[in-house]
């Protein structure tokens, strides 16, 4: 779009501002006429958009240079072009304070008008230019936020990709972590419940056939219940430990003396049948889940108890340390303070290169005709003492016995 070419004349005289609206009425501008400075002044302050000013210098009151002062003085009005027309060619310290004060040109009467007509036209058409590169700049302006806000929401979209890719990746890890945990938590319900009702079985048998005196009957009887409620309570672990995340009020202060004799108990029938001696130094207390704890040590001694010599009885050694600092595999933390738990017996143990391998579900180093197990009992323990944000780890050399280490970090 052409922009329109407006122009202020002033003059005192109404012939000369008729006599130049005249000359340039074929140039389709839009002249407007002032006939004194401050009559020009008061159409500046509301009109900031001439393209051109033609000021006569001679006029009463306020002179052209005067009022040409004035209207470089605004900010607004500063960059609008001044002709100045003069009677007087010779006035040489008019032109050079014309000059001074910003004027672009001097027109001397009587007025050329092919002379104004092509001052006046070029200064229109540089107006023009200048219009079109300030379209042109801002078009440009527009342009380039338009693209700086399409490269932020790209770069916004692509990092949203990001972070879903990164979700989608946390889930399927999560949801690989659950599909393992639901097929260890089958297994380890079908094995770990045959034991108590193995013994449910065992005895039952005998009371039906009543074989013995009163006094077996209520031994054989307090064997079954104590069978079922070891089942009751394993089942009650199993589920609490199939949760996909711990409450923190399953956490209680609990004396670890009394959570080993309790999984001993559980194994009394073992321990009486290898001759097995278990002997417990005093233990601390700490924080942790109980049912899940006992679940621990019960895997740990009874996997001492299973891999024990031919030649001679299991001796299982348990006792304890506290504020220690984490030192597995040679890395420490200094930062969290642990109580850890040495479970030693002097069993066949195990060639320490596969120190790692006997916590993996299902990693067994001897078959099943060798020695009975399903080899998940560790892989549970250290799936608890994750949940505890513990470790459990083992050292051992074969036929030198193995030390499991069970570390609780120490928690107010």
């Amino acid at each position: 779009m052409t922009p329109n070419i407006k122009i202020l004349v002033v003059d005192d005289r109404e012939d000369n501002l008729l006599s130049i609206e005249t000359i340039l009425e074929r140039e389709n501008y839009t002249i407007v006429k002032a006939n004194s400075g401050k009559a020009a002044l008061k159409i500046l302050l509301t009109q900031h958009d001439f393209s051109l000013i033609l000021m006569d210098v001679q006029m009463p009151d306020m002179n052209g240079l005067e009022t040409a002062s004035l209207i470089f003085q605004r900010d607004k009005l500063k960059n609008i072009p001044i002709i100045f027309i003069t009677a007087h060619s010779h006035e040489e310290e008019a032109i050079y304070k014309g000059y001074k004060l910003g004027a672009v040109d001097f027109i001397y009467k009587p007025v050329n008008p092919e002379l104004l007509r092509l001052k006046v036209g070029l200064f229109a058409e540089l107006f023009r230019k200048t219009q079109q590169l300030i379209a042109h700049e801002q078009k440009l302006l527009n342009t380039n936020a338009y693209l700086q806000r399409e490269i932020e929401e790209r770069l916004a979209s692509e990092q949203k990709v990001m972070h879903l890719n990164m979700e989608l990746q946390q889930n399927n890890v999560h949801l690989k972590s659950i599909n393992e945990e639901l097929d260890r938590f089958a297994y380890v319900a079908s094995h770990d419940l045959q034991e108590p009702l193995r013994k449910i079985k065992l005895f039952s048998d005998l009371l039906l056939q009543k074989k013995g005196s009163p006094e077996d009957m209520d031994k054989y009887l307090s064997k079954i219940k104590t069978s079922t409620d070891r089942m009751h309570q394993l089942v009650n672990d199993l589920l609490q430990f199939s949760r996909h995340h711990v409450d923190d009020n399953d956490f209680v202060e609990a004396n670890l003396n009394n959570v080993v004799k309790e999984a001993i108990v559980e194994l009394e029938m073992q321990i009486n049948q290898s001759n097995a001696n278990i002997v417990i130094d005093q233990l601390p207390s700490a924080l942790i889940i109980p049912s899940l704890m006992r679940r621990v040590f019960y895997n740990v001694i009874s996997n001492a108890l299973k891999f024990k010599k031919k030649e001679e009885p299991p001796l299982i050694h348990i006792h304890a340390q506290t504020h220690c600092s984490l030192d597995i595999n040679g890395s420490k933390n200094g930062k969290s303070s642990y109580c850890k738990i040495f479970i030693t017996d002097n069993g066949i143990g195990f060639d320490k290169k596969y120190a790692d391998d006997i916590f993996v579900v299902f990693k067994r180093l001897h078959s099943y005709h060798e020695i009975e197990g399903t080899g998940i009992g560790l892989s549970i323990c250290k799936k608890i003492m994750d949940r505890h944000n513990g470790q459990i780890f083992a050292t051992s050399e074969l036929g030198q016995g193995s030390v499991f280490t069970i570390a609780i970090p120490e928690r107010k």
